[in-house]
């Protein structure tokens, strides 16, 4: 099976083509063709995603982007191709509200002949809505012009899935055609800890594709939390990568720190997360300061991500003992935070040396179209195919409690 993957939760355009095979019990996956274009340099000067500009910015890149995962992937055939007015049409309604997007689409599918692909794949939620229409529609488009069946996928089983793969990615660039991976029998339970920054929480999978939470934030996400940490600190946009070279620049010279930051719920009795609290608790210190030096910022950045990492421990390590779970994934672009996979690292095999820890690539953990298309081809296989898709910002992948 061949899965075209479409992208645009936040603030990456992706698409991704994937070759599969195999069932839900043992798959292999390989890339043929990955293209991604952040846009952070542009929302940097907002200290943030700006939607209506994400918006744009995607409806601007898919096809260019789209032409270049296609060539990467020897799928891109260029010949001439009439498309029935009924059908120009309907393509045309619904692209209507992607301003710039329907010229650029007409263009490139009047040249080229319709890919060898067997379904796509697209991002239906969590993420900000007007980003996730844009892939949506576009993804709409092209089923209905190559008559290609359309599955929805959640952003965060992406993550999950990304997770639990094998290969050989940890020395191959996502951006080369040939990276391949291996899913097969992960040990059940498997438990997720899922933190981006849209998103903490907790979730069960006792059966494949099953999920159950099992904790979640009750304010501010983990990745929220470290760009507002950041803005404090008068770091740039991301501050999640700023706060991490901050911190491990301190740990080079100490492992104390000069600050002393709460753990908001560490010893409570449930496997939820609060992390406004700590960020208010640095707001604080930050005023009781009329000049804060760079090696201060270095101190506050260490602790505060100590104070995080153990409040992350915690929670899962309760998890783990209330559920029984025998895999924890780590999944989302926080996962990628240096500190925080080197604890888990150390505690999962001090701790829990017969738990499996899956923590996937760094390339693995942002937002990208590889793992729509790997979560995308589990729900193929299901054929669970839908015509219509409703981008859905607040998407759960577990029931809410």
């Amino acid at each position: 099976m061949r899965i075209l993957a479409i992208e645009t939760s936040c603030d990456e355009t992706a698409i991704a083509v994937v070759e599969a095979e195999g069932n839900e019990q043992s798959a292999q996956f390989r890339v043929l063709g990955n293209t991604l274009l952040s846009q952070i340099e542009i929302h940097r000067e907002y200290g943030g995603v700006f939607p209506a500009l994400a918006k744009r910015e995607h409806a601007k890149n898919l096809v260019p982007i789209l032409e270049a995962a296609l060539e990467e992937a020897e799928l891109l055939h260029e010949d001439t191709q009439a498309i029935p007015e009924e059908m120009r049409s309907a393509i045309a309604r619904i692209l209507e509200r992607e301003p710039g997007l329907e010229e650029q689409f007409f263009e490139f599918i009047g040249e080229c002949e319709p890919p060898e692909i067997d379904v796509i794949a697209v991002t239906a939620g969590p993420g900000l809505e007007p980003a996730l229409w844009v892939g949506i529609n576009f993804a709409r488009a092209l089923a209905l012009v190559w008559n290609k069946p359309l599955v929805a996928v959640n952003h965060m089983e992406g993550h999950v899935i990304a997770a639990l793969v094998s290969g050989n990615h940890a020395a191959s660039p996502l951006a080369s055609s040939g990276v391949a991976f291996e899913l097969k029998n992960p040990e059940m339970p498997v438990l997720g800890l899922l933190i981006s920054g849209g998103h903490t929480e907790l979730v069960l999978m006792r059966e494949w594709l099953q999920y159950e939470l099992i904790g979640q934030t009750r304010d501010d996400a983990i990745g929220e939390a470290f760009d507002k940490v950041a803005r404090m600190l008068s770091l740039p946009y991301p501050g999640g990568p700023e706060i991490s070279r901050l911190a491990e620049k301190s740990r080079l010279e100490t492992s104390e720190t000069l600050f002393k930051l709460p753990r908001p719920m560490l010893d409570s009795t449930t496997c939820d997360f609060s992390f406004a609290g700590l960020k208010t608790a640095v707001l604080y210190l930050l005023k009781t300061k009329s000049d804060v030096s760079d090696r201060e910022k270095e101190h506050i950045a260490h602790e505060f991500e100590n104070a995080v990492t153990d409040v992350l421990w915690r929670k899962t390590s309760r998890a783990i003992d209330e559920t029984g779970a025998q895999t924890l994934v780590i999944g989302g672009g926080v996962s990628a935070n240096t500190h925080i996979r080197r604890v888990f690292i150390e505690k999962m095999q001090s701790d829990y040396p017969d738990v499996a820890l899956r923590i996937p690539s760094a390339d693995l953990t942002t937002d990208n179209a590889i793992m729509i298309a790997l979560a995308g081809f589990y729900r193929a296989l299901r054929k669970e195919f839908v015509t219509d898709i409703t981008a859905n910002g607040n998407l759960s992948l577990a029931p809410v409690r």
